[in-house]
């Protein structure tokens, strides 16, 4: 029996090749075999079957198909939801360092997709597959703060057209390396895949464009508090600029180059914390705020008074 998932191509993946971009959208199988799966035909280019070296196209529908054994069972589990908002369409919640955002190779149980099943039980949206339910879109294992899920399909589709009319409001609040003497600054450069390395992204000519605007809130002389709002949701987006830009973040393993933190921060210094959006159903307007986490109050307190 097989499983069949359906993906709609995000804007950070347009014109990407098609077995590229199937790899990209279906953690957990390798380019190879999906390749294979694409030249049998069991996986469609909006309803049609194409070459893996297609391009493809935002908006454009992947339909794959593969035996019902590939993909685990992914069960609800009865994991703590710290919620900030809830109605029947949307749920908006605060997100800890350290949990994934849908199951993955390694990551099948203890992620926010196995909480909110049980929390949601049947009501979440099914556009992105069975392995990502009610998920419009994501952010990293180790940054924490504001995502919102989606109960059902009309929610899915009105919250994914904000995110690529740029229009969903989103704060984020982090600590990087180094002084910054200007209060307020915008990163207007060109995110890719970083050709050495596919997990990473990376400042390139021929990337998709990606913009930062950046507000300074504290100094403390080797280490600069910020606000960053994005404009664009490139993957990785305000790692890689602020990495590009000689001020990678307190303890990013993956951007910070050879920079040690002298704090415990298991990852990233990055926080979710505004989260703006017109209600799906009402047309409202709703925001929600979430607290900084403790271990980031307590890096802030440390630089307040010079306790490092």
């Amino acid at each position: 029996m097989e499983q069949t998932n359906e993906f709609i191509v995000p804007e950070e993946l347009d014109d990407e090749r098609f077995d590229a971009v199937i790899a990209s959208l279906s953690e957990g199988h390798s380019r190879s075999y999906l390749k294979s799966l694409i030249k049998d035909g069991s996986v469609l280019l909006n309803g049609k079957e194409a070459k893996p070296s297609a391009k493809v196209h935002e908006n454009d529908v992947i339909r794959l198909s593969l035996p019902e054994k590939m993909i685990p069972d992914i069960l609800p589990e009865d994991i703590p939801l710290d919620i900030l908002y809830e109605d029947e369409d949307v749920l908006v919640v605060n997100k800890p360092k350290g949990m994934v955002v849908h199951p993955a190779p390694g990551h099948y149980t203890g992620t926010l997709v196995n909480a909110i099943m049980y929390h949601c039980g049947d009501s979440l949206s099914g556009i992105n597959g069975i392995m990502r339910p009610g998920i419009v879109h994501r952010i990293d294992r180790d940054t924490t703060g504001s995502i919102i899920i989606c109960k059902n399909d009309m929610a899915h589709q009105s919250i994914a057209a904000q995110l690529q009319e740029h229009s969903i409001v989103r704060r984020y609040y982090c600590i990087v390396y180094d002084n910054i003497s200007e209060d307020n600054f915008t990163i207007d450069l060109p995110i890719g895949r970083d050709p050495k390395e596919r997990k990473r992204m990376a400042v390139r000519p021929d990337g998709k464009r990606a913009v930062t605007h950046c507000k300074v809130l504290r100094r403390f002389g080797q280490y600069t508090y910020l606000e960053c709002r994005l404009e664009t949701g490139r993957t990785h987006q305000i790692r890689v600029h602020l990495s590009h830009s000689h001020h990678p973040l307190l303890g990013d393993e993956v951007y910070g180059g050879k920079r040690k933190s002298p704090f415990h921060t298991q990852g990233q210094c990055l926080h979710a914390g505004i989260l703006g959006f017109v209600h799906p159903r009402t047309g409202e307007y709703i925001e929600t705020s979430a607290p900084l986490p403790q271990y980031f109050e307590e890096i802030l307190s440390k630089l307040d008074n010079n306790s490092i």
